[in-house]
């Protein structure tokens, strides 16, 4: 299907890959997976060839129909399914042939249209688009409600349904879980084990992967290493790889010692000097066995909040909704420290409306939100990644959003607590308009963290981040004093 030979590929002044190579094979599952910003999204944009290697090549049959999922969908007033059966170019190109024909009264060139658009299964194809966008959670109603309507996730999952309903034949994903219920991920892990073509998927949902996938093309240190099976195959196979990797390493280095303590020892004596001359031509024609490298494990912790008032906020018959439509209505809670509550329901629900409501980021509609005098909030969202100022670095943000305790603070104070979210050296100068969706949700974590709040609100904090740094996550969130929603 495709071969990378050699490829080297760049973003900015640091290359993502270097001499990688792989085949992919017509009818593959793989998964691509590597810590944020290894550059996995780069790959598929190569891929797509909206990024040209600086050296080395991909090989992709021509006229191969490749579909991938569209990140940013403009507010148009185009009907949903519509937009859905847009993503068929053959198709459309054939409906418009038809219509040409039967405009010009050409017969013959519309009867070949029709033969062509039967063999593509055209007719049914309104059907299909409707059974995937039932399958991602969309209601008969909203088929024909115009794209505008809809609120960035739904967009998402729009342009999702556009890609599946492409006949594509490679199929590029990327987080294709993000923004999805558990009802719609599972609907979706049944349909691409059923999906004919090739698939690439970039995922951190390790669930996802192992109901999917049948190989792993791993990014790591600037190559692509393969493997075989699912991705708890790859991870115990990638271990037992690295444990192998150390121990050689290991020996080769007390093996180092040894030739060059003899070197040292004997190379200004005359009755041992070829000797010694011949090890140390030993240690220069010897190959160097590289560190065993583990991706960098993220260490942090929530220190304890200032104050921890109770309770932090209280909820007294409170309605939230969309504008002036409540979605939830009548609602009593309160909230306190090491409170550990999870919201759950399906799409639209009103999950996320609730957590704005928590925040004090909108106003109820109805009854009280009563925050207590020191409730201190940390809000992690979409749209905090959003507001990150893409020109400037992860050190300007610490420095101007992250509270007085930083924007005084020394500046290795500074960069300590940046380097345990994953910013060391120059990348905590780095602009974040470079960085990936994962290296900035954990720039909107390290703000959190540095903030030190009582109450903690995570909408969907795992979407972007990858396996370490939701481990890390997890422990962290283990040791919070504060309240958690």
């Amino acid at each position: 299907m495709l071969c990378a030979r050699d490829l080297t590929l760049r973003r900015g002044p640091l290359p993502l890959l270097e001499h990688a190579n792989f085949i992919i094979y017509r009818g593959e599952k793989v998964g691509v997976t590597g810590a944020n910003g290894a550059g996995k999204s780069s790959l598929f944009a190569a891929l797509r060839g909206e990024l040209t290697p600086d050296r080395g090549e991909i090989d992709v049959p021509s006229g191969l129909k490749i579909a991938h999922v569209d990140q940013e969908i403009g507010a148009s007033g185009r009907e949903a399914l519509d937009f859905v059966l847009d993503g068929d170019g053959e198709l459309r190109r054939v409906e418009s042939a038809i219509a040409r024909a039967e405009r010009e009264d050409t017969p013959m060139e519309l009867a070949e249209a029709h033969a062509v658009f039967a063999a593509i299964d055209g007719y049914r194809a309104p059907a299909r688009a409707a059974a995937i966008m039932n399958g991602l959670g969309f209601a008969a109603a909203d088929l024909r409600r115009p794209v505008g309507e809809f609120s960035g996730g739904w967009r998402v999952r729009l342009a999702m349904a556009r890609a599946l309903g492409a006949r594509a034949e490679l199929l590029l994903l990327d987080e294709p879980t993000n923004h999805l219920d558990l009802d719609a991920i599972l609907w979706l892990e049944d349909w691409l084990r059923t999906f004919p073509g090739t698939l690439l998927a970039i995922s951190h949902d390790r669930e996802f992967l192992d109901a999917v996938i049948g190989r792993v093309l791993h990014v790591e240190n600037r190559t692509v290493r393969v493997y075989t099976g699912n991705y708890s195959q790859f991870e115990r196979k990638r271990a037992e790889d690295l444990a192998q990797q150390s121990a050689m390493h290991a020996r080769q280095a007390r093996r180092i010692a040894e030739i060059s303590a003899f070197v040292d020892r004997f190379r200004a004596q005359a009755t041992k000097s070829r000797q010694a001359q011949s090890r140390l031509k030993m240690l220069q024609r010897m190959q160097r066995i590289a560190p065993a490298h583990v991706d960098s494990p993220f260490t942090f912790v929530f220190e304890a909040p200032l104050k921890t008032p109770r309770p932090l906020v209280t909820l007294e018959n409170s309605a939230c909704g969309y504008g002036n439509l409540p979605v939830l209505a009548g609602i009593n809670a309160s909230i306190g420290p090491q409170d550990r509550i999870a919201l759950l329901g399906e799409n639209g629900a009103g999950k996320s409306t609730l957590t704005r409501l928590l925040a004090g980021a909108t106003a109820p509609l109805a009854g009280r939100r009563i925050p207590a005098a020191d409730l201190s909030i940390g809000y992690f969202a979409q749209h905090q990644l959003d507001q990150l100022n893409v020109a400037e670095s992860p050190f300007w943000h610490l420095r101007h959003r992250a509270g007085c305790e930083y924007a005084q603070a020394e500046e290795q104070r500074v960069r300590d607590h940046l380097g345990r979210f994953g910013f060391q050296g120059d990348r905590a100068f780095e602009a974040v308009g470079r960085f990936s969706g994962g290296e900035k949700a954990r720039l909107a974590l390290a703000l959190i963290v540095a903030q030190r709040p009582n109450l903690l609100l995570l909408d969907e904090p795992s979407n972007h981040l990858d396996m370490q740094m939701r481990h890390a996550l997890t422990v962290a969130l283990q040791g919070y004093e504060g309240g958690l929603v």
